[in-house]
């Protein structure tokens, strides 16, 4: 009895810690939810300022790192095309470049809304044209994954770089995957490498096969892609092949595409295909048929002439016929 009597002062006591611990923890919930509250009221009543010195002083966020806060009216009129309000928000001071938490600026709210006369006022006004999010992903980016040729071709114009030479989300891939054959159009026309290789992704035209995009594997053949560089030793080939598409092997094979290449597992295209499909069919039916000697020729010439000439060759001292021929028309 008396050890009982002992004990519970001790257990009243740690009873005691731990609901001042609790106290604390929802003493700081509070603060910070109240602290994110104020910042929201001070957003939209746009005062900036006092939103971003609670954020210097309660997160230790610099003031001079743009905008802390969340989406600004300026970023909600850029992703919805209200020319006006964009005029009228930047007429009264706010910073062209406001960035979110995520580091989105207005400009890529523009682009991926495809809202070229947005994006045009934003850029006149001083946007950085190149800037990324915590991703990478920039305007360019956004312009090509929502099939904005007008948007791309505005961003090329005010300098947007269209390759970057890091592992950067790539605008070159991201319209190749999504079938945006304008916009792809758009980046050749600005002199991108259409054989950039990148570690998770492989070339563009390996990208364009794997999701099947035919008029995006067209404008990369075109413009003289590689046929034979694909993902690691996977070809492009290969991926058609897996995909079980016969219109874009025929195209890969009348460029030039290497029946007998292997991949890392030692496998040809014929092998990837299903059993007894048509593109097994066009495969061995390929194999067992050499190619004209019209198609030697052509892709003979076409790799002489080299990929950075290519687009000389309608300037060419040649019967309208031959032009014809050698540009696969």
């Amino acid at each position: 009895m008396t050890v009982i009597e002992e004990s519970r002062p001790f257990a009243q006591q740690l009873s005691n810690v731990y609901f001042t611990i609790l106290s604390l923890f929802c003493f700081k919930l509070f603060v910070k939810i109240s602290l994110a509250i104020l910042s929201h009221f001070y957003i939209v009543k746009g005062n900036r300022k006092e939103a971003a010195r609670i954020a210097a002083e309660f997160y230790g966020v610099p003031q001079g790192q743009g905008s802390w806060a969340d989406r600004s009216p300026l970023h909600e009129a850029a992703s919805q095309g209200r020319l006006l309000s964009l005029r009228t928000l930047l007429s009264q001071g706010y910073n062209v470049d406001t960035l979110t938490i995520d580091q989105v600026t207005p400009l890529h709210e523009a682009c991926l809304g495809d809202h070229v006369g947005c994006a045009r006022i934003l850029l006149e006004a001083g946007a950085n044209v190149n800037a990324t999010t915590i991703d990478g992903v920039t305007p360019l980016f956004n312009a090509c994954s929502r099939g904005s040729a007008a948007c791309a071709e505005l961003l090329l114009q005010y300098g947007a770089k269209a390759q970057w030479e890091s592992c950067l989300p790539s605008p070159t891939h991201e319209a190749a995957s999504r079938g945006h054959s304008e916009c792809l159009e758009v980046l050749i026309s600005w002199g991108i490498d259409v054989d950039q290789d990148l570690p998770h992704l492989g070339t563009p035209l390996y990208v364009a096969c794997v999701s099947q995009q035919i008029h995006c594997i067209r404008k990369l053949l075109y413009a003289g892609a590689n046929v034979q560089k694909g993902k690691n030793l996977q070809t492009p080939l290969h991926a058609a092949a897996q995909h079980s598409s016969t219109e874009i092997v025929n195209l890969l094979l009348e460029f030039g595409a290497d029946i007998n290449a292997k991949n890392s597992d030692f496998e040809r295209p014929v092998d990837l295909a299903a059993p007894s499909s048509l593109v097994e069919r066009l495969l061995l039916f390929h194999e067992a048929t050499p190619s004209s000697l019209c198609q030697l020729c052509r892709l003979c010439i076409r790799n002489y002439i080299g990929r950075a000439r290519l687009h000389l060759v309608p300037q060419l001292q040649l019967p309208t016929i031959l032009k014809n021929f050698l540009q696969y028309r």
